[in-house]
């Protein structure tokens, strides 16, 4: 079975999609006046926003995953989707500076997904999975009729033979959606495949997937979230032994696949932020806490005050992956609370609070990224980001899991 593959895909009908798409839950979730002014935007109209719960929210009360629940089925009942069956949409994302990031909507076998490092699975996560952000997403996720996804899988397509051919059958396909995003993220627009660029997309992927192994898609965004559903679907095996499985809406989910060597395609770092906390106790800790041969320096923000961490690192190392082990040293034994912050102004502004201390990571390489996970295992949780915040994927695109 292949491990990417068309899906049932539902589209709302007549809503306004502008009003429609929201970001995906785990973003700012130090800011939630942003969700705020969101939910003031849309209001009672016809949203994704009233289907999720934004990480800001959670665990969530049993209230909130309710309302969750009665609204999918409420949507469903009442006729706002149109379904596609077997279906896949291609996608282009105008971002900030203008370029065009290139994606397709399709179905994940989660047969074929492990998050866990030792798996050596067909599709592997990239960064390390923390296992606590798990049953508070498993709450909301069981018992709901749909899925939506803000899962980026990316695909290690040098040749540009999956994604890339579509953007010049545009023309030969449907639109189905084009339209600004709410809250500045940027435009966006989808074509469903027709019969033709179905079945040179199929023969594409079963090529790419006989390929590329032992490592054929990685997670690139949406790790947890993709980690609840397998974490369902394994809790549905164990609660139905013996039963079949194979087709079972569960097994899969809707994820958007993105090709790594897409120009548009661009790694974000992910800063650190320490709130609560002394930040002077803290950096001296952090000045001896790392012994390495090689210098790398990370600026810092707390107050008013800013300077430039000089981090140890050991030769080869991810100047990232000394410095959250040493915060993790750190908050394991003093007070102090972390967040993952996009963009360099923000981290300036959160840490201009008292207590608060950031710091600037620097970003990855993305060329050898394939290799370097097949070669070394995964990174430290939070290394990149595909694209600044508001560039992340906006839920649109809905399919029934139940």
């Amino acid at each position: 079975m292949a491990i990417f593959t068309g899906a049932d895909i539902l589209l709302p009908k007549n809503a306004d999609f502008e009003k429609w798409a929201v970001i995906a839950c785990d973003q700012f979730t130090s800011q939630p006046e942003y969700w705020e002014a969101v939910a003031e935007h849309i209001g009672s109209a016809p949203s994704t926003l009233h289907m999720i719960l934004p990480e800001v929210l959670l665990p969530g009360s049993d209230e909130q995953i309710a309302a969750i629940h009665k609204t999918m089925a409420d949507y469903l009942a009442g006729d706002v989707f149109a379904e596609y069956k077997n279906a896949y949409v291609y996608v282009e994302r105008t971002l900030q500076d203008g370029s065009i990031r290139k994606g397709l909507v399709g179905a994940l076998d989660l047969e074929k997904y492990d998050y866990h490092p030792e798996a050596g699975a067909p599709v592997r996560a990239t960064e390390a999975t923390v296992q606590e952000r798990i049953p508070p997403r498993v709450r909301v996720r069981k018992g709901a009729p749909l899925e939506m996804p803000h899962v980026l899988l990316l695909c290690d397509d040098e040749k540009k033979t999956l994604i890339e051919p579509l953007a010049a059958q545009k023309a030969e396909m449907k639109k189905v959606y084009d339209f600004s995003l709410c809250a500045g993220g940027g435009l966006i627009q989808g074509w469903l495949l027709g019969e033709k660029q179905t079945a040179a997309l199929n023969a594409a992927l079963s090529a790419y997937e006989q390929e590329k192994i032992p490592m054929t898609y990685a997670v690139g965004d949406g790790n947890h979230s993709l980690a609840t559903a397998k974490a369902c679907y394994e809790a549905l095996k164990t609660e139905n032994p013996g039963a079949d499985l194979s087709n079972h809406p569960a097994r899969f989910a809707l994820v958007e696949l993105e090709n790594l060597h897409d120009d548009a395609q661009q790694f974000a770092p992910i800063h650190r932020l320490i709130t609560k906390c002394s930040p002077g106790k803290l950096l001296a800790y952090l000045a001896t806490a790392c012994a390495g041969e090689e210098i790398c320096p990370i600026p810092w923000f707390s107050g008013s005050e800013q300077g430039v961490l000089q981090l140890s690192v050991q030769p080869g190392q991810l100047p990232l992956a000394a410095l959250q082990q040493a915060l993790d040293a750190y908050l394991a034994e003093n007070e102090g609370e972390i967040d993952y912050i996009h963009g360099d102004e923000v981290v300036q502004k959160l840490a201009s609070e008292e207590g608060a201390l950031g710091f600037l990571v620097p970003g990855i390489e993305k060329n050898s990224f394939f290799q370097s996970i097949v070669a070394d295992g995964i990174l430290p949780r939070k290394t990149f980001s595909m694209g600044h915040a508001r560039e992340k994927r906006y839920y649109l695109e809905a399919r029934k899991i139940l």
